[in-house]
């Protein structure tokens, strides 16, 4: 593993001072995957022995991706500088069994939590961010991404408030009770009946409404339908990058308007499929806050999904570096870091 790029002094305190968030991991089904493998980094038989709905439906990882170390985990975190994270539970390959697979991900992770008290806390909002930062914890925020978790079911939904959850995406790429995905653009559908009534509940219980997946008429549906703002926890910028996963300009003012924030993400394909580098990485920053503004701006790396253009979560402060080295002033880096997303937490 080569060593990470040499990080400035004025880089590395600025970083080590900030909140750091990251709006979107997969690293709980990865985990689970690579055979219950507890997110403290140690051995702990007695996750090894959940086995439950996510081993059964997809099994472990293959043998090549078994000998790859996660990208994210407890350590993982301290050493890149994350405060806080959002654990998703992405149940698009759950095949019918979409709630029991969301539970079974999180239980697990309640699991790993509970076994480790002292590495990490649950976060319900952005008050137990910085309270878990002060006790000196990692904080967990937990997600799902695609509503079909809820198998059509509002008073889901609320119980799903209970157990923590706060943030939902109301698609993964294809069709949902909600919406479509951006994979389904034959019928230019957007938003449902069920959809418009999630959005409003959401909005209601203080769970965020996560738009990464969803189709651009679904997305206008939902800047129709909000009252509150919304996030998109992992997508780029389709202006520099045509991928219907990344946001176009006017989608990024749109953003700036409903007071949410846009987590760019890591995954190559989103970035340059041609030359995916830190560079261009950092050309998606720049154009972001240029379009939808400063406060508007977070980091979603998609680590454990796909997020591969940096190595893993040690490497976050090349986004401190990158940005100073372009100019950008502490405040705004501040705010890019994890300020955004405390305030939508909020």
């Amino acid at each position: 593993m080569p060593p990470l790029p040499q990080i400035s002094e004025e880089a590395a305190t600025l970083h080590r001072e900030a909140l750091v968030i990251d709006s979107h991991n997969d690293s709980i089904v990865y985990h689970i995957r690579m055979g219950n493998r507890s997110m403290s980094g140690a051995p702990d038989d007695t996750l090894a022995r959940r086995d439950g709905t996510i081993r059964y439906l997809r099994g472990p990882l293959d043998s090549a991706a078994r000998c790859q170390e996660p990208q994210i985990d407890f350590p993982k975190m301290r050493a890149g500088g994350i405060d806080a994270a959002f654990f998703a539970v992405d149940v698009t390959r759950a095949w019918r069994n979409h709630l029991a697979y969301a539970l079974d991900g999180h239980g697990f992770f309640a699991a790993d939590l509970a076994a480790h008290p002292n590495e990490a806390t649950l976060a319900l909002d952005a008050a137990g961010i910085r309270a878990a930062r002060a006790a000196g914890k990692l904080a967990a925020v937990l997600t799902i991404e695609n509503s079909e978790a809820l198998d059509g079911s509002i008073n889901v939904l609320r119980m799903f408030h209970r157990i923590g959850v706060r943030a939902i995406s109301l698609t993964h790429n294809p069709r949902s009770l909600a919406a479509d995905g951006v994979g389904e653009t034959r019928t230019g559908g957007g938003l449902t009946e069920f959809g418009v009534q999630l959005v409003r509940e959401m909005n209601d219980l203080g769970i965020l409404v996560d738009i990464s997946h969803l189709s651009e008429r679904g997305f206008w549906d939902v800047m129709e339908a909000t009252t509150k703002p919304v996030i998109a926890s992992h997508s780029s910028c389709r202006q520099l990058c045509e991928h219907p996963r990344n946001l176009n300009d006017s989608q990024l003012r749109a953003m700036k308007e409903n007071g949410g924030v846009v987590g760019i993400t890591f995954v190559p394909d989103f970035i340059d499929p041609d030359h995916p580098t830190l560079e261009r990485l950092l050309d998606h920053f720049e154009h972001a806050l240029a379009v939808a503004g400063p406060g508007h701006v977070g980091i979603g790396s998609d680590f454990d999904g796909g997020g591969t253009l940096l190595r893993d979560a040690t490497e976050y402060p090349l986004i401190t570096q990158g940005l100073l080295d372009r100019g950008h002033s502490p405040d705004e880096i501040r705010l890019v870091l994890g300020e955004n997303l405390l305030r939508v937490l909020g």
